[in-house]
């Protein structure tokens, strides 16, 4: 039986030592409460341990509300991990789970957004009415999310004692992997123009971007804040803060950036994740392919 013991210790695992940010601990909360809701509308006998009735029926029950096949994944992996930690843990008698999988999401291409719209987007911030540290600490997150390719979990999880930035920052990502990136100078220069500006005192140990009330800036305050500039600037829904990330890959392959060095970069395990970062307009493809291949020369 999954108990609130149980819980609380796998979450605190995926924040300690996974080092997992906010956002994804809390979706993974979400869908292990998901899986022990079901588990009460289902006869005891069947429920206690997991088992392949069980899980089939949970699959079912989540297809049967039309959740994408994306969010299914994720459930179960995030059940995966639970049942791990807790067979590792001693905390429950888990039998072989190498029959639990989720069906395969499709591969989508994330939507990235022009140059333009990237520089109009950052340019929009000091349009606005408000602080100027805020303008300035706005611009400074957003120039790490596009100059840097950071997430934003990244990008806030930097402390005072992390500048001033140098030409590397090291970063730790998902899975607690640690990578260094470039950091362009512009981006280095919006951090200490943020710095000198910023009118609260910001501790060493403490983060870097502090909210107006002096604590941690949240990923929601940058999420309403791209999304309020989106809808200034009249730009697709798609255009997020993740889209930065996404534009920060693109662009740089654009300009004839090398694939795997782009997945560094990225953090990312999986070369096919980049790939999926990093599409090219077919126009830009077919000048590239003139323009490069040998035989393109040959009249």
């Amino acid at each position: 039986m999954i108990t609130p013991a149980h819980r609380a210790a796998w979450l605190a695992w995926l924040a300690e030592e996974k080092r997992y940010g906010r956002n994804t601990i809390d979706a993974y909360e979400t869908d292990l409460d998901d899986y022990t809701s079901y588990l009460a509308t289902q006869p005891d006998k069947l429920t206690s341990s997991p088992n392949r009735t069980v899980f089939r029926g949970w699959i079912a029950s989540m297809s049967g509300r039309d959740l994408a096949r994306t969010t299914i994944a994720r459930r179960v992996s995030a059940l995966r991990s639970f049942l791990r930690f807790a067979s590792r843990q001693n905390l429950l008698d888990v039998p072989d789970l190498s029959w639990l999988r989720a069906p395969r999401p499709p591969r989508t291409v994330p939507k990235s957004l022009s140059v333009d719209d990237a520089q109009a987007l950052l340019a929009a911030i000091f349009a606005r009415r408000g602080d100027d540290w805020i303008k300035a600490r706005d611009f400074a997150v957003l120039m790490l999310l596009y100059g840097a390719g950071l997430r934003i979990s990244e990008a806030l999880s930097l402390r005072r004692q992390d500048a001033p930035l140098g030409d590397w920052l090291s970063i730790m990502g998902k899975g607690n992997k640690m990578r260094d990136v470039p950091v362009l100078r512009a981006a280095a220069q919006a951090v200490d123009e943020y710095i000198d500006l910023c009118p609260l005192a910001l501790d060493s140990d403490k983060p870097l971007f502090v909210s107006s009330r002096g604590g941690a800036l949240g990923a929601r305050a940058v999420q309403r804040l791209v999304e309020s500039l989106r809808v200034e600037l009249d730009l697709p829904a798609h255009v997020t803060p993740h889209a930065l990330r996404h534009a920060f890959a693109t662009h740089l392959l654009g300009n004839g950036g090398d694939l795997r060095a782009i997945q560094q970069l990225l953090g990312h395990v999986s070369l096919a994740t980049t790939q999926l970062y990093t599409h090219v307009d077919e126009a830009h493809l077919v000048k590239v392919h003139q323009e490069t291949h040998p035989r393109a020369k040959l009249r």
